[in-house]
């Protein structure tokens, strides 16, 4: 039985010692602030990446991790004698799965699998990591494939931001709805649904936020002992700190993993984003 390698884009939010310890290899997309132009993570770090957002006067624009470079990455798997799994982050939003499917189609191989989890952040993240640790662990492709599809279905997303003028600036929320919640104080509770972002709940003003995100987590099947758990911010160390002691109390997970979001999810969010991932019951 071959070694399993795993590939991931950078949709997945995997802190970079998980990506090291597991062997990962995470793909960046691509920010452009103008005629400037970063790799997810490698060339701008999340912390650069906010600084920037909250002084430019350009939205910024990502695009898909190109098919060569998934191809680029695959060959070299492949002739290091794995067999390959690509878990990307939702079609819904990015065509960087798309990508994938393309470099596959042109080495046309069988030992090249590609996921499209229709998750974002952790979500996806927690996947990819929990497939690296099986093939660590000399689990088989079918067993690793079949854990994949089994977490797909039980992932969920909890998303909230602290402004509305990403949306409004990225097109997912018009003028003048973004202006009148802003005057009301209106924060949406964001979800994944079909692989895409839709609007869950909303509630009114800052301090709410966090008390509604984990009644919806209950109401939505959380529960106490959960096996796993993500929590993800956008330049909201505070926030981040005040989810995570709730998180621990309210639900005592097995294990809690926090991560930035990156570049990508960002440049639609804006700072002060906080998110809670995690797999229902």
């Amino acid at each position: 039985m071959k070694p399993i390698k795993i590939i991931a884009d950078s949709l997945s939010d995997i802190p970079k010692e998980l990506a090291a310890k597991y062997n990962i290899s995470v793909l960046p997309l691509t920010i452009r602030f103008g005629d400037e132009e970063y790799k997810d993570g490698i060339d701008l770090s999340t912390a650069q990446f906010f600084e920037k957002l909250k002084t430019t006067t350009q939205m910024p624009s990502t695009s898909q991790v190109p098919p060569h470079e998934f191809l680029v990455e695959m060959k070299a798997a492949l002739n290091d004698g794995y067999e390959v799994i690509v878990i990307n982050g939702s079609s819904g939003v990015s065509g960087t799965h798309q990508s994938a499917l393309m470099a596959k189609q042109q080495l046309d191989t069988e030992e090249v699998t590609v996921i499209d989890t229709l998750a974002l952040s952790y979500s996806c993240g927690m996947i990819a990591v929990e497939a690296a640790r099986m093939a660590q662990a000399g689990k088989t492709k079918e067993e690793i494939l079949h854990r994949i599809e089994e977490m797909k279905k039980r992932a969920d997303h909890l998303f909230s931001v602290e402004t509305l003028e990403f949306l409004k600036r990225g097109g997912r929320l018009s003028a003048t709805k973004a202006a009148i919640g802003t005057i009301l104080n209106v924060k949406p509770i964001l979800t994944i649904e079909s692989g895409k972002v839709e609007t869950l709940d909303k509630v009114r003003g800052s301090k709410k936020i966090i008390p509604r995100m984990i009644e919806l987590a209950k109401e939505r099947g959380m529960q106490k002992g959960c096996e796993m758990i993500g929590l993800a911010h956008g330049d909201n160390l505070v926030g981040l700190e005040i989810l995570k002691e709730e998180v621990i109390r309210e639900f005592e997970p097995k294990e809690l993993v926090t991560t930035n979001i990156g570049c990508t999810i960002g440049t639609h969010t804006g700072p002060g984003l906080l998110a809670l991932l995690y797999l229902r019951g």
